[in-house]
């Protein structure tokens, strides 16, 4: 796996990329979009945390989510935290601000630095509000 180091995670000892969650996540279809990072976590090193944006009218099933996560990278590819969130934070460019997001997985949702180029900055907070931070 190669890439950004932000973009590799290290779960009890599996490197696995956030692009091959988030590909296997978008091939389930009740699933517009979605965004993988990782997040402190006491047993493993890194959980992986996942915002999923669902389809108009589509309810997210967890378990459909991981077993598809399974399929495609390998039975060590679990999600521990999935949250179905109504978008992602972007830029006006429309690059997804990952920096905004492993903030929130992190418990450090009030700490986000610089978001004055976010195209709709009322998807944080209903983000944040929705943050699962335990688990």
């Amino acid at each position: 796996i190669t890439g950004r180091v932000d973009d590799v995670l290290n779960v009890s000892g599996h490197r696995m990329g956030t692009a091959e969650f988030e590909s296997a996540l978008v091939s389930v279809e009740e699933v517009a979009e979605a965004a993988v990072v990782g997040y402190p976590h006491e047993l493993k090193g890194q959980g992986v945390y996942a915002y999923v944006v669902p389809q108009p009218g589509e309810t997210i099933d967890d378990a459909k989510l991981n077993a598809a996560c399974r399929a495609a990278i390998g039975a060590h590819a679990k999600i521990d935290r999935i949250q179905v969130v109504p978008g992602l934070p972007k830029t006006r460019s429309g690059k997804v601000m990952r920096r905004i997001l492993r903030k929130i997985a992190e418990g450090q949702g009030d700490e986000l630095g610089d978001v004055s180029t976010l195209a709709d900055p009322s998807v944080v907070e209903k983000i944040r509000e929705g943050a699962i931070l335990n688990g």
